[in-house]
């Protein structure tokens, strides 16, 4: 899997910098702080705009040089030629990883934990993997999500109901009604629903994980790097429960449940956590 570079920053450089996919895809990042490099990769209905990635870099600036990168298709990222698929989302990490020096520690959030999960199985040079809350449903104490959901979403894309598509996603991952209702007079809304094209990615990542079945045998026998894995414990059982499965599941994998947290990633309680796992 090879990569090139286009307009490499200073490590304690802010501002867009653009690294270039395999398949020629550029895929934009931005640099903060210095130290050992840390890549943060985002969840569902983020970028480096919106989210928790602005917050993570400035909290960690002090002991890390910290790469937050817009995922395939959003933020000031290009779409690509070809039709999407996690290998070239991959691709793109890889990218990212390659300007930040060759190898990085990397730390991912809901869906992004997913998809760093299955670069980390890729054999990408990550140094030290933290993953918060990969959403997987993988016992009973969740309904399972339809394999088609997906395909569900695509279709109201497609016909330019991206609203609805947003609204839809905040439901099955379990917003309650008033809350979804309150989103929409918000000014975020905008940039919500101009993500929603790309919810049937993070959902094609994560939905073959949600079906109530535990994960299958092996699946993660192939994680290299040393891997810290953090629930919320204030989240919901099943989200808990999945974390503990995939800590079992990775062969040099610890699980860490941070007191009073949800799926809602903050700086001040995680990054402590963080700094101790990458840099012991």
């Amino acid at each position: 899997m090879t990569t090139t570079i286009t307009s490499p920053a200073p490590a304690n450089q802010i501002g867009t910098q653009f690294a270039t996919s395999a398949d020629g895809t550029k895929i934009a990042y931005e640099v903060h702080g210095t130290g050992p490099a840390l890549v943060f990769v985002d969840g569902a209905m983020c970028q480096r705009t919106m989210g928790p990635a602005a917050g993570l870099a400035k909290a960690l600036a002090a002991d890390f040089t910290v790469h937050i990168y817009d995922r395939r298709n959003r933020g000031e990222s290009d779409a690509g030629a070809e039709a999407w698929s996690i290998e070239r989302e991959i691709e793109d990490l890889a990218a990212v990883i390659d300007a930040a020096g060759g190898s990085a520690h990397v730390f991912a959030a809901s869906s992004g934990a997913a998809l760093s999960l299955e670069a980390a199985r890729a054999g990408l040079p990550i140094d030290r993997l933290a993953l918060y809350e990969a959403p997987f449903i993988l016992d009973d104490t969740h309904a399972p999500n339809p394999l088609d959901v997906p395909q569900q979403l695509q279709d109201l894309v497609d016909c330019g109901r991206h609203s609805e598509a947003v609204k839809r996603f905040m439901r099955i991952v379990g917003l309650p009604a008033p809350f979804v209702g309150l989103m929409r007079v918000l000014p975020a809304w905008k940039t919500m629903t101009g993500l929603a094209h790309t919810l049937p990615y993070d959902l094609s990542i994560v939905v073959p994980h949600q079906q109530g079945e535990p994960l299958p045998e092996g699946r993660y026998a192939d994680v290299g790097p040393e891997t810290l894995v953090i629930a919320g414990g204030k989240s919901p059982e099943y989200m808990r429960n999945a974390q503990a499965r995939i800590a079992e599941a990775v062969p040099n994998a610890r699980l860490e449940t941070l007191a009073g947290q949800t799926h809602m990633i903050k700086p001040k309680p995680t990054c402590p956590v963080l700094t101790r796992f990458f840099l012991r």
